[in-house]
């Protein structure tokens, strides 16, 4: 397919990347010129424009930061675009943001896919993310091989802003049980028991998890680089709690996780991974590290 992929940041480039590597003709947009080198070294055109990108591609993908660089992003590709043209946004944003976006580029003849990723940058690398998607039947099945190169778990929830829905469930699912993880193991630290022991105990139990084997591995190791930002969990969080205030629903152990990476970026550990949650905790509970 010719594909267009607008948005090279952590995530991007390497979805962009396994795109190339199977098959598809890929032409590449960034709002910084430099993030388009790797790609470009890579066997992909690059565009100045959204609106030059989607021109004579038969699917466009975006992957920024938030509602408003998709809202953005996508008018262009609206302005660019030829009849049959599918869009599709893999970024994380409000499912009514995402209805809203789908409804613009209908008006546009644009058919529109909400479908965020959850897998983090190692998911991203090895093209084996999980895909959630919203949109009609005919747009899904059009980005499906596209998908195929990026993904490993792709579900096609529903309609337009489902596939929204479905991230901000996974983000409450991830982000209660990396705090959980990261209780564990400071209620574990404090009472003067060693926190591998504890976590090689869990691991043969109901409390298994990938969250507790692979997040709980790099909190042993005080690996804290970023696959996914502490900032970029708020974001989705503060996502979740907006969208709940809407409904009227009541979600207290969202609230309470989202005001833990809002606690994370006040102070200054934003830019590190999610699983640095154990610091904050520790400095609150006055532990070393």
């Amino acid at each position: 397919m010719k594909i267009a992929f607008l948005g090279l940041g952590i995530m991007g480039r390497p979805m962009a990347l396994n795109l190339i590597k199977g098959g598809h003709q890929v032409t590449v947009w960034a709002r910084r010129a430099e993030s388009m080198q790797p790609l470009l070294d890579a066997g992909a055109s690059g565009a100045a424009s959204p609106a030059e990108a989607a021109a004579g591609v038969e699917l466009v993908i975006s992957m920024v930061a938030d509602a408003p660089d998709v809202a953005d992003v996508m008018r262009g590709v609206a302005a660019g675009a030829a009849p049959g043209l599918v869009a599709v946004d893999m970024s994380t944003i409000a499912p009514a943001a995402a209805r809203r976006i789908g409804e613009e580029l209908a008006a546009a003849g644009v058919d529109f896919v909400d479908a965020p990723v959850s897998g983090g940058e190692v998911g991203a690398i090895a093209g084996t993310l999980s895909i959630m998607a919203g949109g009609s039947e005919a747009a899904f099945a059009k980005a499906q091989p596209a998908f195929a190169c990026m993904g490993k778990n792709i579900v096609h929830v529903g309609a337009s802003g489902a596939g929204q829905v479905t991230k901000a469930a996974n983000q409450i699912v991830t982000g209660m049980g990396v705090l959980a993880v990261a209780e564990a193991f400071a209620f574990a630290s404090k009472n003067g028991v060693d926190r591998s022991k504890v976590r090689e105990a869990l691991l043969g139990g109901f409390a298994y998890s990938k969250i507790l084997e692979n997040h709980g591995q790099r909190m042993l190791d005080r690996n804290f680089k970023p696959g996914f930002k502490s900032w970029m969990h708020e974001k989705d969080l503060n996502i979740v709690m907006q969208t709940a205030h809407e409904l009227g629903l009541c979600l207290p152990g969202s609230a309470a996780t989202a005001q833990m990476f809002n606690a994370m970026v006040g102070s200054g550990h934003g830019e590190e991974d999610s699983i640095a949650v154990l610091k904050l905790l520790e400095g609150l509970s006055g532990q070393d590290a």
